[in-house]
C-alpha cells in the first residue's frame, strides 16, 4: 500500500485540533476530579473533628460525614461529566427520580431519622435520663438514628420511634440536680394541725433532705372528711425515690405516735322513709 503523506498531514491537521481540545478538557476534568476527590475527604473529615470537638454523638458524628461525603462525591462527578461534555440533564433526572422514589419508599423512615438527628444535635435527654414520653416511662438505654430504647422499672426494654418521639411531650425527671418532693396527707378535722406539723417536719430533718431550699408543711385542701397537710422539701435527684419511700412509710407512724389519725374517706347518707315523705 502507498504511503502517502500528504493525506495524512491533512488528516492529522483535521483531528489534532480535536484531539488537543478534548485531552485538554479530559485532563482539566482528571485534575479537578483528583482535587475535588481529595478537598471533599479532607472537609468531611474535618466536619467529624468539628461535631466530635462539640460533643456530639459519634453515630450521628458518622452519619452525617459520610452522607455529606457521598452528596459532594455525586456532584463532584456531575461537575466532571459536564467539563467533558457530556450532558449532566440525564444524570439530575436519575437522582431526582431515585431521591423521590426513596423519600417515598421511606416516609416513616425519614421521619424518624429526621426526629434521631433532632434528639441528637438538641440533647432533650441523655443516656441514663429518666424520662416519661408517648406513654411509656423508663431509663434511656440508647439513641439511635431511628429509634430510642428506653428500660422501664421493672426492667422491660420499650423502643420508641425517633419521629413521635422528637414531636411529642418529653418529662425528664434527670436533667435539673435537684428536684422538689411534695407529699399530701390528710388528717382528722380534730387533729392538732401543729403537732401534725411537727411530725413531718421531723421526718424531713434526713440527711438526704437539702437545707435551702427548708422544708415547709402548709393546709393545701379542706377536703370532706380530712384536711390535707403538704410536706414540701428538696432532695438531688439521685435521692428523690428514696426519700419518697421514707415518707411513705414513716409519715404512718409518726402521725399514729403522736395520736393522730389518717381518716378513711367519709360519705354521709341521709334516709328518707316514703312515709316520712308522704
Amino acid at each position: 500500500m502507498e504511503f502517502n503523506l500528504d493525506e495524512m498531514i491533512k488528516l492529522s491537521e483535521s483531528w489534532l485540533p480535536v484531539v488537543l481540545e478534548y485531552s485538554g478538557k479530559l485532563t482539566l476534568a482528571l485534575f479537578t476530579l483528583l482535587l475535588g476527590w481529595w478537598l471533599i475527604n479532607r472537609l468531611t473529615h474535618r466536619l467529624q473533628a468539628l461535631m466530635g470537638g462539640r460533643r456530639v454523638d459519634a453515630a450521628l458524628t458518622s452519619f452525617i460525614g459520610s452522607l455529606a461525603n457521598m452528596g459532594l462525591k455525586v456532584l463532584l462527578v456531575v461537575s466532571v461529566a459536564s467539563m467533558i461534555g457530556i450532558s449532566t440533564a440525564s444524570f439530575i433526572a436519575v437522582i431526582g427520580a431515585a431521591g423521590l422514589a426513596i423519600g417515598l419508599a421511606l416516609q416513616g423512615s425519614l421521619a424518624n431519622f429526621a426526629g434521631g438527628v433532632l434528639i441528637l444535635l438538641f440533647r432533650p435527654f441523655r443516656i441514663g435520663d429518666w424520662i416519661e414520653a408517648q406513654g411509656v416511662a423508663g431509663t434511656v438505654d440508647s439513641i439511635q438514628i431511628f429509634h430510642t430504647v428506653l428500660r422501664t422499672v421493672d426492667n422491660k426494654t420499650v423502643i420508641l420511634p425517633n419521629g413521635s418521639l422528637s414531636n411529642g411531650a418529653i418529662v425528664n425527671s434527670s436533667h435539673q440536680a435537684t428536684r422538689k418532693v411534695i407529699f399530701n396527707i390528710g388528717v382528722d378535722y380534730d387533729a392538732d394541725l401543729q403537732a401534725a406539723r411537727e411530725v413531718l417536719l421531723g421526718l424531713a430533718r434526713d440527711s438526704r433532705v437539702l437545707a435551702e431550699p427548708a422544708p415547709e408543711v402548709v393546709v393545701t385542701s379542706l377536703g370532706d372528711s380530712a384536711i390535707t397537710l403538704s410536706l414540701r422539701l428538696w432532695v438531688n435527684n439521685s435521692d428523690y425515690w428514696g426519700v419518697m419511700f421514707m415518707l411513705n412509710e414513716g409519715v404512718r407512724d409518726g402521725l399514729r405516735q403522736a395520736g393522730i389519725d389518717i381518716p378513711f374517706p367519709q360519705r354521709v347518707v341521709r334516709m328518707i322513709s316514703s312515709e316520712a315523705s308522704a
